[in-house]
């Protein structure tokens, strides 16, 4: 240390001038004593009082020097001396400022880096912004460090320093710190003499600190290089690495395996590149795993193909390491990956045959697991994974097939695998539902032998789709056969309807109503009637009813309906209507619409005998929409969807499948005929729309009725123009005359029918069946002047006879006479002929108004 510590030189000349003040008063006290002497005794008192109050007097001034710090006591030079102690000795330089440069104090490390002379008087020192003058790189850290001490904060920097200020070292780091130093009192004092208008920061001091951390820095640099060659020895090791999270993200990627995958590492540890990237087919799953034992590590060694960025596969075996969490968990893997491939590494043939097996194995479409004796799975390839994932994340990390399905097939599947493993190869194959997917397979079991351990082989075989074709054929089948049935029925009874109705009306016009008879042939016309009612039903469940397609905008259509909804249910029922804007257009009977509609309002209003909502919601759905619904058969188009909802009780998940069966009801004997949802159904498939039901026990039903967007064009216009041209206005008068040609098989229908318009004037010829049609034309060549024929008939049917007419010269009009839709048998006329139509049952003013509007 350097003697009389000259760096603190400009602190004790501040203070020189106290001990003489010291002394001048304790002199002058002195005198005055000395002076009581000189006096008379009695002017003693008068003395005496003057030399107390002078004590007094010194002794104010003693304590206001020691207030102000011009007499201090042992105990405060004692911690004074003990503070330039510990600046002085301490190994980082200490600076002391106050103003801009002034330096206050400086400690002997200050002074070897600023090199100063021994014996220098601080004032002359260099201070931190001289002392590292010259450097163009630290000027912006000093300029920070200094506007930090003017406004009285605290800042540290770092620089580095070329060359350094002390030794021969080329290069240095510095660290230099500067925080605000104040005395008590100090900068109340300072604004007493500066008055209070002025500024005392300007006398604020600063303490500097000075810190070389040159060997710090070397030894992170140390630390840093070791890092990077530890990294560089990983990337570019001759073994591919990844690390991935908890949820299948790349965290990393070594150079190795991103360069033989052809993938950019700038993805990596982003969020860019997940694990399903880079695994081929669906191996992913093999690699994930949802949750494992607490506190454990799995490792696996697994065959499969990686996938590079061109789409190329390369074979590769993964060394898999999990650490699972206390929770169970799984953490960050560590995946060590070996290039399999030919050229890859060196092996045998054997290994190669290996390696062929386990990418074929892990491959493959089909699920495939081999397990032991308990059902416990010994390894699995992709396909089971995906198809059974139930059975790879047991309770615990148990993995067991017996998990992956149903309970229901479990025992089954257990005895199958303890009679494989025992030997057996006579098991059937097995239908089981899967757990988690809701999937149906079927299970192969076959023997397996596996490091002299017996158990079983499993082939799994997702049947879903299977077994939903298999379902829609058989309900398809169904629907069908009953339609079929219902038609044939329904045209049985039609003929036998038309002649009831007819009969009855013949009847009705020769008694009057006073007559006793009268009301007893209504009563047979009204029931007649509400038989006809049922037959319709059963057409349209058979999709052969006539309808009347026109377009239609439903938006409309259910505003007109919500009226008459509501006289419907009554008042205990809400029945509210939401629509969207713009709905688009489609194309259907008005007529059946609107019974389509009541029928499933009708139905609504049953499910809630306390009560409730009817919801109808009409809104357009486009195309790319419609797998939302997750409806099977239904195609992607565009469609306007209309709902009807309610708040009732539900359908059983067992009856949802036969509600639109025929004559099936859940309403009381008497209740019901069955036939409302099945005619429903018959309507829409007819009109080319699709209908769904959506239900949950307790909380209501939702039916969807899709019907395809329309999208009008030209010649749609004028073909819905053209009928309104052409209709004729029936005339009062029912009587005309004319060759009438009547073709009916059945008896009843043609002699109700002969007789209705023989009574009116007209000539009949009549024919049973379309070959003696033929045979009454050969025999009145040019007679007939229109001709009324039924379409079903034995040996020859309507279309066929028609176009035997035309081939034998016959222009007459032609009216076809069917229980059946129009349109099942136009598209058997030649093309371009006009004919009329008329539904079945008719009565008998239908008939006459149909033939005296297309008679000649």
């Amino acid at each position: 240390m350097r003697p009389e510590s000259p760096h603190i030189a400009v602190e004790q000349s501040s203070r020189a001038d106290r001990p003489l003040l010291v002394v001048a008063l304790a002199a002058l006290s002195l005198a005055i004593m000395a002076g009581f002497s000189y006096f008379p005794n009695e002017q003693t008192p008068m003395f005496l009082l003057f030399l107390l109050l002078s004590l007094a007097f010194v002794g104010a001034l003693g304590l206001i020097a020691f207030a102000a710090g011009f007499l201090r006591t042992s105990a405060t030079r004692a911690g004074d001396d003990v503070a330039r102690l510990l600046g002085d000795t301490s190994p980082d330089g200490l600076l002391v400022t106050e103003g801009e440069s002034r330096i206050v104090y400086a400690n002997d490390a200050y002074l070897a880096l600023a090199g100063a002379a021994e014996g220098e008087d601080v004032a002359g020192v260099r201070t931190i912004d001289r002392l590292f003058a010259g450097a163009p790189e630290v000027a912006e850290p000093l300029y920070r460090l200094a506007l930090a001490a003017r406004e009285g904060k605290r800042c540290a920097e770092e620089l580095r320093v070329t060359p350094a200020l002390v030794g021969d070292a080329e290069v240095a780091w510095y660290r230099i710190s500067v925080r605000p130093l104040e005395r008590p009192g100090y900068r109340q004092a300072s604004g007493q003499a500066s008055g209070h208008g002025a500024k005392s920061s300007a006398r604020t001091m600063a303490l500097w600190t000075i810190s070389d951390v040159t060997r710090e820095r070397a030894r992170h640099e140390n630390v840093f290089q070791e890092l990077q060659h530890a990294i560089d020895f990983l990337d570019h090791a001759p073994a591919g690495f990844f690390s991935t999270d908890a949820h299948g993200n790349i965290s990393y990627m070594n150079a190795t395996l991103a360069e033989w995958l052809d993938f950019d590492l700038a993805q990596v540890g982003t969020g860019g590149l997940a694990l399903r990237d880079i695994v081929a087919d669906d191996s992913a799953s093999l690699l994930e795993f949802s949750s494992g034992s607490p506190n454990t590590v799995r490792t696996e060694q697994i065959d499969l193909d990686l996938r590079r960025r061109d789409g190329l596969r390369l074979p590769t075996r993964l060394l898999h390491r999990v650490a699972f969490g206390a929770d169970g968990s799984p953490g960050a893997s560590r995946t060590l990956a070996l290039n399999r491939s030919p050229g890859g590494e060196p092996a045998e043939e054997a290994r190669a045959a290996e390696v062929r097996f386990a990418r074929f194995f892990n491959s493959t479409p089909m699920a495939i697991a081999t397990v032991d004796r308990a059902g416990s799975i010994l390894r699995s390839n992709a396909a089971f994974g995906k198809l059974l994932p139930g059975a790879l994340t047991g309770p615990d990390g148990a993995r067991s097939i017996l998990a992956g399905v149903a309970q229901a097939h479990r025992s089954g599947l257990l005895r199958a695998v303890q009679d494989a493993a025992s030997g057996s190869e006579d098991n059937a194959p097995i239908d089981a539902a899967l757990t988690e997917t809701g999937k149906s397979a079927r299970l192969f079991v076959t023997p397996n032998e596996d490091a002299d351990q017996r158990g079983a082989s499993v082939f799994v075989l997702d049947t879903t789709e299977e077994r939903n074709r298999e379902e829609q054929l058989h309900q398809s089948q169904k629907m069908q056969a009953v339609g079929q049935l219902a038609g044939g029925v329904a045209h049985d009874f039609n003929n036998v309807l038309t002649a009831i109705l007819g009969y009855s009306e013949l009847l009705l016009a020769n008694h009057r109503p006073t007559d006793p008879s009268f009301q007893d042939i209504m009563q047979i016309k009204q029931n007649a009637n509400r038989a006809a009612g049922l037959v319709r039903q059963l057409l349209a469940f058979s999709r052969r009813q006539t309808l009347r397609p026109q377009v239609l905008q439903l938006g409309d259509v259910l505003s007109d309906l919500q009226m008459l909804t509501r006289r419907l249910v009554g008042e205990k029922i809400e029945v509210n209507l939401k629509q969207s804007r713009d709905l688009w257009l489609v194309k259907a009977d008005l007529n059946q619409f609107e019974q389509v509609i009541m029928n499933l309002v009708v139905n609504a209003r049953d499910a809630m005998p306390g009560g409730g909502k009817i919801l109808l919601r009409v809104k357009n759905v486009a195309a790319a929409e419609c797998a939302a619904y997750a409806y099977k058969q239904l195609p992607e188009a565009d469609y306007v969807v209309v709902e009807v909802e309610d708040n009732g009780a539900g359908i059983p998940v067992e009856i949802r499948d036969k509600i639109f069966d025929p004559f099936f009801t859940t309403k009381d004997v008497g209740k019901g005929t069955g036939l409302g949802l099945s005619m429903v159904y018959g309507i829409v498939k007819q009109t080319g729309g699709f209908i769904y039901v959506d239900s949950t026990v307790g909380r209501g039903a939702t039916f969807r009725i899709f019907l395809t967007r329309h999208i009008p064009v030209a010649e749609t216009a004028v073909e819905e123009e053209k009928p309104k041209v052409e209709e004729k206005k029936a005339s009062a008068d029912y009587t005309g005359a004319g060759v009438i040609l009547l073709v009916e098989d059945e008896e009843a229908v043609r002699a109700f029918g002969a007789r209705a318009l023989s009574s009116r004037g007209y000539t009949v010829l009549e024919a049973e069946s379309g070959v003696d049609a033929l045979r009454v034309v050969d025999g009145n060549p040019g007679r007939i002047d229109l001709v009324v024929s039924d379409v079903v008939m034995p040996e020859m049917d309507g279309p066929t006879m028609f176009g035997e007419l035309r081939k034998r010269g016959v222009k007459a009009k032609v009216i076809f006479v069917s229980g059946y839709a129009e349109d099942a048998f136009s598209k058997n006329l030649p093309e371009g002929e006009d004919f009329g139509f008329m539904p079945k049952p008719f009565t008998l003013k239908q008939l006459i108004e149909t033939v005296k509007a297309n008679m000649r």
